[in-house]
């Protein structure tokens, strides 16, 4: 909507307002619970994720760098600042992209808002309750800054996870150090300011390092804020702000909507496929496909991949060459699916799959269509053989769990089958424990102990 440069509504100061109030007695359980998940999912993605090349890069060059070793690096032995930990384990934990999505960010909200303030919290011994308190802050922040801009700040070409994804880990960290509103505001400003991320890097390392230089962003902002730096203070608004220079879209009444605190978190969607998410449908509507009709990939001749145009320049790689890269393949996912690949195998997705025969022709035979009826994570796939024709299946992956029972146990399925193999399954299975023992007698210190990897 247009607004008046003059008098446009005071979008970041109530934001900073909403943040700098929140507090753990406050909260949700259903809040609580769900931050917790968040908190359980990181830590089983970012494991793993540290000992990709990405990962293993930035920790190299940073930890040249040297740096007061304040705060504890995930998948490795060795500690650093609390800036550089919150690029690096940021960076790590979307490296397998593996990580879960808000689509009121249009992104990736826990990578982006947890590693920093993750790594402030060690660094000023910060209570679990504190942590949890700062995440839903910065998290409501992030998705409501998300649809502040949304769409066309995404499909403009910005990647939400470090653009907003920057805003809302300044505001969680801000809350961590107890900031007022004006500085959160101001924080929120620093980091607006720092925000930068394009789609274009989709299938490159630099997509993991967008998260990484969010945490880190939001870090940096909150503790300039705190030492009196200055900034705008209605940065999302004003003329030449970020939503002016980024977006076509305004939308001060979603970002400002009253809604309770649990209301964005209980939106977050968890990743059971290590590719992107906008793959998710098409996946999950294929391996429907291929179990109801016991469907041979060998007699399939047809595949019809029906998707939301938000798709096209996100997940429609043609003929990916790297592991990497099949990640964002539609159509390269959907034939694996079909073939009966495991697309929650972090290890599935090498370079060699992009070349395997029976993918190659699977996925030179989907079509894709784009259907602007469709919400944005949901995909139909319909296949034909020469048997049976227009065979059909439909999957609305944005559709969240309800049941956060059953989310449990599914993200503990997640969590063993990733972190097992690199701490063994009794240290996996007491790290999980004490992760979801948080706000309720757990410390993150105990948290991090159990996730120390040996030298």
């Amino acid at each position: 909507m247009p607004w008046d440069d003059a008098n446009p509504p005071p979008v970041t100061e109530w934001l900073a307002d909403r943040a700098a109030a929140v507090a753990f007695a406050d909260l949700p359980e259903a809040a609580i619970t769900v931050t917790r998940h968040c908190i359980l999912d990181w830590f089983a993605v970012t494991l793993p994720g540290a000992d990709e090349p990405t990962s293993r890069i930035l920790r190299e060059v940073l930890l040249e760098e040297g740096a007061r070793p304040v705060a504890s690096l995930i998948g490795s032995p060795e500690r650093t600042s609390a800036a550089h930990a919150a690029i690096i384990n940021g960076t790590a934990s979307h490296a397998l992209d593996f990580d879960d999505v808000n689509m009121a960010v249009l992104g990736h909200p826990t990578v982006a808002i947890l590693p920093g303030m993750l790594a402030l919290a060690e660094k000023i011994d910060a209570s679990d309750e504190d942590l949890i308190t700062a995440f839903v802050a910065g998290y409501d922040v992030a998705c409501r800054a998300g649809l502040l801009v949304s769409p066309s700040h995404y499909t403009h070409g910005f990647h939400a996870t470090a653009t907003v994804g920057s805003i809302g880990a300044a505001a969680g960290c801000a809350r961590l150090l107890g900031l007022n509103a004006e500085r959160t505001a101001t924080a929120m400003g620093i980091a607006a300011t720092l925000a930068s991320g394009m789609k274009s890097m989709f299938g490159t390392m630099c997509k993991p390092l967008h998260a990484g230089r969010a945490a880190q962003n939001g870090l940096h902002a909150a503790n300039l804020a705190a030492r009196g730096y200055s900034s705008r203070t209605d940065v999302l608004e004003c003329a030449q702000g970020f939503a002016a220079t980024q977006s076509a879209d305004f939308h001060p009444d979603a970002a400002m909507a009253p809604a309770p605190l649990d209301h964005h978190p209980l939106r977050n969607l968890f990743k059971y496929h290590a590719a992107c998410y906008l793959t998710h449908g098409a996946i999950e509507a294929a391996g429907r496909l291929r179990n109801d009709h016991a469907l041979s990939s060998n007699a399939i001749d047809a595949i019809t991949i029906r998707v939301p145009p938000v798709t096209d320049r996100v997940c429609n790689l043609h003929c990916p060459e790297t592991g990497l890269e099949a990640k964002f393949s539609l159509r390269l996912t959907v034939a694996m699916a079909l073939a009966g690949h495991n697309t929650a195998g972090i290890a599935t997705y090498t370079d060699e799959l992009t070349r395997d025969p029976t993918l190659v022709r699977l996925r030179d035979l989907a079509v894709l269509e784009f259907d602007d009826s469709l919400p944005e994570a949901k995909a139909i796939i319909t296949v034909s053989t020469p048997n049976a024709q227009g065979l059909s299946a439909a999957h609305d992956a944005g559709v969240p769990q309800s049941d956060l029972d059953l989310q449990e146990r599914k993200l503990s399925d997640k969590f063993s089958a990733l972190v097992a193999p690199i701490l063994g399954g009794d240290r996996a299975s007491a790290l999980h424990d004490e992760i979801l023992k948080l706000g309720r007698g757990g410390t993150l210190r105990e948290v991090l102990k159990r996730a120390e990897v040996a030298q």
